[in-house]
C-alpha cells in the first residue's frame, strides 16, 4: 500500500530506496519505482519484534549513512509512531525528514504532517508524500501497482477460478480453517473451480482448507508468483491480509473477509471491486485484536455459503463491482 507514495516519490528522485522490514522485503521488491531495498527488523513495528540491540541499530545508520540520502519519509500506520525511525534517519545523517506525527518530533521531523481522519493507509502515504513536494507521474492513477508478473497457468490450469487464501499473520483477521474449508466446499458444489493459495508455512493449513474440493497451492508460490495466480483469478475470497492488497495491485476483484478489530476505512482493498463481508458490530470491533478475543469468531465465522456465493455473483457475473451490499448482513 506505499506503493503509489514510493512511486511519487520516485518520480521527483535520482535513487528511491525503501527501508522496510523482513517480512516486507519481497513486497517492496516488487514496487515500482524502488532502487535499492535496506531491511531491518525493526522492535518497533515487527509482530514478533526483536529486543533492540545497539550493534544493530549502529549497523543500520552506518548502511543508510553509505546512501547519502537527501529526504526520508516515514510511512508508518495511523496507530504507528513514527518518531523511532525518524530518529535512526537523524542518526545517519539525513537532513529532511517527514512523516505523519500527532506526537511532538523535536527536531526529529522537518514536515509534521497531520493525516484526514480516516483515511486509507495508501491514500494517507501518497498525500503524506504530496505535502513533501512529490507528485505522481503523468499518466499514474495512483492505484496499487507490481512491477510485474509471471503467468501462472501452467501451475493453475487454464480454465476460470477462484482463490480463496485462508491464512493471515493475525488469525484474528480471517476465516478459522474449518469455517474456510466449508466455503471451498460449497464453491465447488456450486460450479466454481477453487484454488487454495498460502505461504511456505502454510502447506498443512492449505492442505485442509482444499480437501478434495480445490486445487492446493501452498507453499508452492513466492509472492511474485502469487501475484500471478492472483492475477489470473476471476475473483480473491481472503482476510485483511497482504494477498488482498496484492490482489488489488494487479486487478483482481477481491471478496473481503474483514474483521472490524480495525478500521474498514483504512484497510479495504484499494480501487479495485471488492464486496466486504463480516459482522462489524461484533463485540471486538476497534480492538485490534490478534487472536479472536470472542468465541466462535462470530464476525467472520458466521458469514453464510450464501452471503459468500452471492459475493462470487455480484463481483464476477454482472452486478454491482463497487461495493453494494450482498445479502442482509453482509456490509459493503
Amino acid at each position: 500500500m506505499a506503493g503509489p507514495a514510493v512511486r511519487a516519490v520516485a518520480a521527483g528522485s535520482s535513487t528511491t530506496a525503501l527501508l522496510c522490514g523482513p517480512r516486507g522485503a519481497d513486497a517492496g521488491r516488487l514496487l515500482p519505482g524502488v532502487d535499492r531495498l535496506l531491511v531491518y527488523d525493526a522492535p518497533w513495528v515487527s509482530l514478533t519484534p526483536p529486543e533492540p540491540r545497539r550493534d544493530d541499530v549502529l549497523a543500520l545508520v552506518e548502511q543508510i549513512a553509505d546512501g547519502r540520502f537527501d529526504r526520508a519519509l516515514v510511512l508508518a500506520s495511523y496507530h504507528q509512531s513514527p518518531l523511532p525511525a525518524a530518529l535512526v534517519l537523524k542518526m545517519a545523517g539525513v537532513p529532511w525528514i517527514g512523516a505523519d506525527s500527532e506526537h511532538y518530533p523535536g527536531s526529529l521531523l522537518q514536515l509534521r504532517h497531520r493525516r484526514s481522519p480516516y483515511r486509507h493507509e495508501a491514500a494517507a502515504a501518497l498525500e503524506l508524500a504530496e505535502a513533501a513536494g512529490f507528485a505522481l507521474p503523468e499518466g499514474d492513477n495512483g492505484t496499487l501497482r507490481v512491477a510485474g508478473h509471471p503467468d501462472m497457468s501452467a501451475l493453475t490450469g487454464t480454465g476460470p477460478y477462484l482463490v480463496v487464501h485462508p491464512g493471515a499473520a493475525v488469525p484474528a483477521r480471517t476465516w478459522s480453517p474449518e469455517r474456510a474449508s466449508r466455503a471451498v466446499a460449497a464453491l465447488a458444489a456450486a460450479g466454481h473451480r477453487v484454488v487454495v493459495t498460502g505461504g511456505a508455512g502454510e502447506a498443512s493449513l492449505t492442505r485442509r482448507v482444499a480437501g478434495d474440493d480445490a486445487l492446493d497451492l501452498g507453499g508452492r508460490t513466492g509472492l511474485r508468483e502469487l501475484a500471478g495466480v492472483l492475477a489470473g483469478a476471476r475473483a480473491v475470497i481472503v482476510g485483511n491480509t497482504g494477498p488482498a492488497h496484492l490482489a488489488a495491485a494487479v486487478g483482481t476483484p477481491v471478496i473481503s473477509l474483514f474483521a472490524p478489530v480495525v478500521s474498514a476505512e483504512r484497510w479495504l482493498p484499494y480501487r479495485v471491486p471488492h464486496l466486504r463481508l463480516g459482522r462489524q458490530d461484533s463485540p471486538c470491533a476497534d480492538s485490534r485484536a490478534r487472536l479472536c478475543p470472542v468465541a466462535g469468531h462470530p464476525c467472520l465465522d458466521s458469514i453464510t455459503d450464501q452471503e459468500v456465493l452471492a459475493a462470487v455473483a455480484a463481483l464476477t457475473g454482472g452486478g454491482n463491482r463497487h461495493g453494494a451490499a450482498v445479502g442482509p448482513k453482509a456490509v459493503a
